[in-house]
């Protein structure tokens, strides 16, 4: 892992955002990709569902992006999104890019172009401590589960991960 050199614009913005809510933890770089959770897991040399993935979904009502962040060793129940927000649908790399500012694979639950609705998985809330994606491929924040609220301004905690992951 690497915590200095020139960094990735996105990287820069999660710095910033972190920074200006006072997160006591910088993103860093890995050496390997972390695109999958489980790669992640495996730079880190954590269990898998200590990666906080954020998942985007489009909510159809209004256009808005749906930011459900789920423990890396759960998968998120759509219809259980969509009982709590509405209907929802999947959202494309191009939908990503715009609402976030961040392409797949390296979206934090921070900095976003737009605020999306936010919905973290109670699940994560087993570990003391997770890490985020941080706005590249091969960055990454540690954090506690209690941190994703006040990060999030506020994110809704909730059960969104299917029964059979």
């Amino acid at each position: 892992m690497t915590e200095s050199g020139a960094l990735p614009s996105g990287v820069q913005r999660v710095i910033d955002a972190l920074a200006a809510l006072g997160h006591p933890y910088a993103p860093v770089m890995l050496d390997a990709s972390a695109r999958t959770a489980q790669e992640a897991a495996d730079a880190l040399g954590i269990h898998v569902g200590q990666i906080a993935k954020s998942i985007i979904f489009r909510r159809r009502q209004d256009d808005a992006a749906v930011l459900a962040i789920t423990s890396g060793d759960q998968r998120v129940d759509e219809k259980k999104v969509a009982g709590l927000i509405g209907k929802i649908g999947r959202a494309d790399a191009d939908f990503v890019k715009e609402k976030t500012g961040f392409s797949i694979g390296g979206v934090p639950p921070v900095a976003h172009a737009s605020r999306p609705v936010i919905l973290i998985d109670e699940l994560l809330f087993r570990f003391d401590e997770i890490w985020a994606a941080a706005g590249h491929p091969r960055a990454v924040f540690r954090l506690a589960p209690d941190n994703l609220r006040s990060l999030t301004h506020g994110g809704a905690v909730a059960d969104i991960a299917k029964e059979d992951a």
